[in-house]
């Protein structure tokens, strides 16, 4: 074996070099010869000596340090592997599908598994799977080991490249192991934690109802009942050693900890509830809404998110909690109605608002939501009534006119009245669409939903009214909002604010009273749902105006076909848990099945011990989703964790490229869920 070995580089030359003199030497010896003979040939007899003397010498030690320095090798490979498994650092070696196969102690000692583990890497931390084990390079990610936190880097060898200069073995380009290293972050993140949780948040508190509270009870009793809120709202506050301020008489700021924020949402703001258990004989109960901000860069953009988060509350209808982030709005609570005003002062200050804005521009655009109903084209119309009365050219924007507005539609074909650009289409909207104009949407706030959300951007001045529950995605900048929950429908917001336009002069024509009578009576499913004093109110003045209950009747009666698709959801509908119907609506033939899936929703609700009904209905390539409840279950926020959204009693969403079947279990799921984590 010896034999085979050459030596090369320094060592080689090092060894050589007493050969290399000897050859200097006889040089030399031979210039000693021209000199003296005899000193030449005592020269010649040291050469021959010293040569044969090397010669010897260097073969018998070739062997000795070719052996003592494979020794050396073994011996050194033998104190790296043995210093690799004595490495306090836990180390793995794996194969390309994540096979243990070599360990280190310390890796054994915290995964507790004796040498020779060969399972795979997933038998012992399940987050690693196989399709993450399909990195290019490195990969790092975070573990969890018995109660330790751990974070796993990975990085991949390539055998190729080991093995380039072997000659008994050789590997394919694809081939490699992976070597995996443990580090113990449990110290570092729990530290983290504790100053994450000790970080400041900033609460807002509003009481909803606080002057129709107080009217509730006798005069004697109403400083008690504030001295009683107070109480529980500093007491509640206090356990999670909060400071809470009254910043107005039905205002409160909160300064807490991040701790205290999961604390909250652990018991799902349960403040909600207990302050609605303050009755000193006051008929109404008290209810409050709480936004919380956090994770903010800075204290001043806390403060902001809490604004917003409770801006957000009250928009829903109030009696919620919501907590923003950076990156997420969460909702609490919102189980119950939001009390009717009795005052119309913020419909008649909005009014004066709109009749400024409408007059400092020369048209009006109007539009509503996508697949508009009675209630977004009635109130459509109501606002062409305004800009009728301020002398301002307005259009409605409809791009697809279906059957449930159709009878509507109809009433203004007549061109001796209504110019012929009366309703047009997006591309013809935005076309229009100038400094010079503004843009009035009605009965939806989401931009995303609307006929054209492009025109938002088209037009400078933009005006909002809707009767929806705000969600985290609303018309941004708008010039004028006016949303409230409380309304019935958008058509009974709009005939409120048409008797403050032009001090109340405003002409409203039978068939225009007719479009927004409807609205209110589909809104309300006849006057049976969220129906208060002001929209009886508002449906007398349209009364008054021309509308005719009777012809109103006529125009939303279904075809045979319509009523039997009614009929076949209502009979097919699934009773889940028994209390919420879902049932999915036949579409062949219909030319709306949209609008029937949403009258058999509410037929469902007349089934005993329903809380809520959900009809799926295929259209377009989407699966609509109409949710309808009576009191007890909010199906707005049902329909939120869909994507979608409305009123506590009415909601929807929309769902893509699934099935009406895979909806329904989408449904069910969603249920489930909530009603495990309490939201229900």
């Amino acid at each position: 074996m010896n034999r085979k070995v050459k030596l090369k580089g320094h060592l080689k030359t090092y060894l050589n070099t007493a050969m290399l003199l000897g050859i200097a030497l006889a040089i030399v010896n031979v210039g000693i010869y021209l000199l003296d003979i005899s000193a030449g040939m005592s020269v010649s007899i040291f050469l021959v000596i010293y040569i044969i003397a090397m010669g010897v010498l260097q073969r018998r030690s070739k062997p000795i340090i070719l052996s003592e320095f494979i020794d050396f090798a073994t011996q050194y490979g033998q104190v790296q592997s043995k210093l690799l498994r004595e490495l306090e650092l836990a180390h793995v070696l794996m194969d390309d599908a994540g096979k243990i196969i070599w360990t280190n102690r310390a890796f054994e000692e915290i995964t507790h598994k004796e040498k020779g583990y060969r399972k795979s890497i997933s038998s012992l931390f399940p987050v690693v799977t196989s399709e993450k084990l399909k990195f290019e390079q490195e990969l790092e990610m975070d573990v969890v080991f018995e109660e330790h936190e751990y974070v796993l880097k990975l990085k991949r060898i390539s055998i190729k490249d080991v093995l380039d200069n072997s000659q008994i073995m050789e590997a394919d380009d694809e081939s490699g192991l992976i070597a995996g290293y443990l580090f113990d972050e449990t110290a570092l993140k729990k530290a983290l934690r504790e100053i994450d949780d000790q970080s400041l948040a900033v609460g807002m508190i509003y009481i909803d109802n606080y002057d129709e509270a107080l009217e509730s009870v006798e005069d004697v009793r109403q400083s008690l009942l504030i001295a009683l809120i107070d109480r529980k709202i500093n007491k509640y506050f206090s356990a999670l050693d909060c400071i809470v301020r009254k910043t107005e008489k039905d205002k409160y700021m909160v300064i807490m900890r991040k701790a205290a924020v999961l604390a909250l949402k652990e018991s799902r703001f349960d403040l909600l509830e207990d302050v609605k258990t303050v009755n000193i004989g006051n008929e109404m109960a008290v209810t409050v809404s709480i936004g919380v901000g956090l994770d903010a860069s800075t204290y001043v953009q806390k403060c902001e998110y809490a604004r917003t988060a409770i801006d957000l509350a009250l928009g829903r209808g109030g009696d919620q909690a919501v907590v923003k982030s950076p990156d997420s709005i969460i909702y609490y609570g919102g189980k119950s109605q939001q009390v009717e005003k009795s005052t119309r002062v913020k419909a008649r200050v909005k009014a004066n608002a709109l009749q400024e804005i409408i007059n400092s521009k020369d048209r009006v655009l109007v539009m509503g939501h996508r697949l508009s109903d009675a209630d977004a084209f009635g109130s459509a119309v109501g606002i062409s009534c305004v800009a009728k009365a301020l002398g301002k050219k307005c259009n409605i924007v409809i791009n697809d006119i279906t059957s449930s507005v159709k009878p509507l539609v109809e009433l203004f074909r007549d061109r001796n009245i209504y110019d012929e650009d009366f309703i047009i289409n997006s591309s013809e909207a935005l076309e229009l669409a100038d400094s010079s104009t503004v843009l009035v949407v009605v009965d939806v706030n989401k931009p995303s939903i609307t006929e054209c959300p492009e025109l938002i951007k088209a037009c400078r001045t933009v005006v909002v009214l809707d009767h929806h529950r705000q969600s985290s995605e609303v018309i941004e900048n708008a010039t004028l909002s006016y949303v409230e929950p409380y309304a019935s429908s958008a058509c009974e917001m709009v005939a409120e604010v048409l008797q403050y336009i032009a001090g109340g002069s405003v002409k409203v024509r039978s068939n225009e009273a007719d479009c927004l009578y409807s609205g209110i009576i589909v809104d309300t499913n006849n006057f049976t749902t969220k129906t208060g004093v002001r929209t009886f109110e508002a449906a007398a003045f349209l009364r008054r105006c021309g509308a005719d209950v009777t012809r109103v009747r006529k125009m939303f009666r279904d075809g045979a076909l319509e009523y039997k698709a009614k009929a076949e959801t209502v009979r097919g509908a699934e009773i889940y848990r028994n209390a919420y119907a879902i049932g999915i609506c036949p579409t062949g033939g219909l030319e709306s099945p949209t609008e029937i899936g949403a009258q058999a929703a509410n037929e469902l609700l007349g089934i005993n011990g329903i809380k809520a009904s959900f009809v799926a209905t295929e259209y377009n390539g989407k699966i609509y989703i109409s949710a309808r409840s009576i009191d007890e279950v909010n199906v707005q926020i049902i329909m939120e964790r869909l994507g979608g959204g409305g009123h506590m009693n009415i909601a929807g969403a929309q769902l893509a490229d699934i099935s009406p079947e895979r909806a329904v279990t989408i449904i069910k799921d969603t249920i489930s869920g909530m009603l495990e984590e309490g939201a229900l």
